[in-house]
């Protein structure tokens, strides 16, 4: 915990409704939550991501959530975190930038909910890899694992989603106490 606020983090691959869980989340909470910096600035690129816009955006969603945290009630809610950065620059560029690698492990999240691809693909101009959810729900567990991070996959369509979702928190908020 940050100052006593417990960072939750939803991640997920492409188009599992991790922008619109978080939304459903901070309201249900009563809290903010910190946007996908990548969305935001990748909108605005002219071609692929560079290695340096790799950074940029790492640098970025640090920043967003530093900005954030102050707001937040109890729970701080991100939509993705900045592990993203690794797992499109391990795909990318096969590596991913060393301080990107090097604040894995120093920037915690008590809790992941990993969304599963069961959701139907949703076209999006910034959604790449529609043939490719498996190998990346696999790499979303790797990595996860990888941080001995505390996360449950979240599973379902419409209300159950987000029934799960909020169930999962409960239990993980009743286990701090």
């Amino acid at each position: 915990m940050d100052n006593g606020i417990v960072k939750i983090a939803i991640v997920g691959g492409e188009s599992t409704g991790k922008s619109t869980m978080s939304a459903y989340l901070a309201d249900h909470y009563h809290t903010v939550w910190v946007p996908e910096y990548a969305r935001e600035y990748c909108e605005k690129l002219t071609g692929p991501p560079t290695w340096q816009d790799e950074i940029n955006m790492f640098d970025g969603q640090l920043a967003l959530e530093n900005s954030l945290i102050g707001k937040a009630n109890r729970i701080l809610i991100c939509d993705t975190t900045f592990i993203t950065v690794k797992i499109w620059s391990d795909h990318m560029f096969g590596q991913a930038p060393q301080q990107v690698v090097d604040e894995l492990s120093r920037h915690h999240y008590d809790f992941y909910l990993l969304l599963n691809i069961d959701l139907p693909w949703q076209d999006d101009p910034l959604r790449d890899f529609p043939d490719k959810r498996e190998h990346f729900m696999q790499v979303w567990h790797d990595e996860l694992k990888a941080l001995n991070a505390s996360y449950v996959l979240i599973s379902g369509l419409g209300q159950d989603r987000y029934d799960n979702a909020v169930r999962a928190i409960d239990n993980f908020l009743k286990s701090l106490h």
